[in-house]
């Protein structure tokens, strides 16, 4: 990235004559990768802005390769007294430490955020902090009980117990607040619960630990030393939950756990339980669902519930939004409030999605699975985008 931000070469290097890059990260990357170019043991040189308009190339025709930082994802984590974490899960929520003799393990659960809207259009943390506790519980007793196809996955899971909490339903959890996307409630919304859910999930992994002792390489990880993912970013959480005292009680006993959170797509158990998925804001407010039995239109159920409730829907309507192809935005009839309400990942600023995801990065472990929608894709648009990313 610094590569191609100043317009310099990138060398393209075989891993057997320039060994050892994958082990380190940061400032010792590269200072090995500069030793190797001043050897002379390159096979190629491109420039770093050919390479990254490939990319670009490829993600505007394909929408992959999908991109994680390599520096960002260690420089982070609370596995890096393990050693250097080389890759993801394909969806790139899971960054884990993998070696010769281990496997990395994911043990997975989300959590449904439209539950805990109160009928007051409040929101309920605390019962979001419980409900996490009773899946760090629920998970932590998979690791122990379940089945392993090779010994390597066993022995990872059960020295490190990583968890992977995620989400779905954001979109609709502000939707029943009657917060629009891009507003300072759902912006504030969004740091609140996943704060919620990092401090819910660490003294469930806290009180595990009192009771069975910490996770066996929890000596020199960051938590062992007092810190914390929103340290390493170095952000300051609200007020709405008591971490002084929560890292007194982690200093005494531990965790159980080197890992916690982790939104991931939810793309099957989103549908499951009718939410939209994971932390993404809704694609369009009618579409067609194809499944064996024949192909259903969905309607937004809470578009559908507004307009009924003010008399707005009817067959006409139905036929404007799917002539819209599920904007609201450029129908008369609909009043502001909910077009401002309703508005679909192609009509919020994209901007907003990776300021809201950094946000929310401050209290995730390991990564989150996210998508960024561009109608009109161009070079400017997405270097634009990645380099914002990237600086967050």
């Amino acid at each position: 990235m610094k590569r191609v931000e100043t317009n310099q070469d990138w060398s393209l290097m075989c891993p057997n004559e320039c060994p050892g890059l994958d082990e380190v990260w940061g400032e010792e990357f590269e200072k090995l990768y500069e030793s190797y170019e001043k050897q002379g043991r390159v096979r190629k040189v491109v420039k770093a802005q050919q390479l990254w308009y490939a990319i670009i190339e490829s993600q505007t025709e394909t929408g992959t390769p999908y991109m994680l930082y390599k520096d960002s994802c260690n420089r982070k984590s609370n596995q890096q007294n393990l050693g250097t974490i080389k890759c993801s899960n394909l969806c790139t929520e899971i960054v884990e430490y993998t070696s010769k003799d281990e496997v990395a393990v994911c043990n997975l659960a989300s959590l449904a955020l439209n539950m805990y809207v109160t009928s007051e259009h409040t929101y309920d943390f605390k019962k979001l902090a419980e409900v996490t506790k009773v899946i760090v519980r629920n998970l932590n007793k998979i690791i122990d009980i379940n089945y392993y196809p090779v010994p390597e996955a066993c022995l990872s899971n059960k020295r490190h117990r990583p968890i992977g909490i995620g989400v779905q339903g954001l979109a609709d959890a502000f939707i029943l607040m009657r917060y629009p996307f891009e507003s300072a409630e759902a912006q504030l919304l969004n740091k609140q619960i996943f704060e919620t859910i990092y401090y819910g999930a660490l003294e469930a992994s806290c009180d595990l630990a009192k009771e069975y002792g910490p996770y066996e390489t929890y000596e020199g990880s960051p938590v062992s030393k007092g810190i914390l993912q929103y340290d390493m970013w170095n952000v300051t959480p609200t007020d709405l939950w008591d971490w002084k005292l929560l890292k007194e009680k982690i200093a005494k006993y531990g965790i159980r756990n080197s890992l916690l959170i982790a939104p991931m797509p939810t793309a099957s158990t989103a549908q499951i339980l009718g939410n939209n998925e994971s932390i993404e804001p809704y694609t369009s407010n009618i579409y067609t669902r194809r499944v064996l039995s024949g192909e259903f239109q969905i309607v937004n159920p809470h578009l559908l519930k507004d307009l009924t409730e003010r008399g707005l829907w009817h067959e006409k309507m139905k036929n404007q939004i799917i002539a819209c192809n599920g904007s609201v935005q450029s129908i008369p009839e609909i009043p502001d409030d909910l077009k401002q309400l309703y508005k679909t990942v192609w009509e919020i600023s994209q901007k907003t999605v990776l300021k809201m995801a950094a946000e929310r990065g401050a209290f995730i472990d390991q990564s989150q699975s996210l998508n960024i929608h561009i109608a009109e894709p161009n070079y400017g648009k997405l270097t634009s985008m990645h380099f914002y990313g990237w600086k967050q």
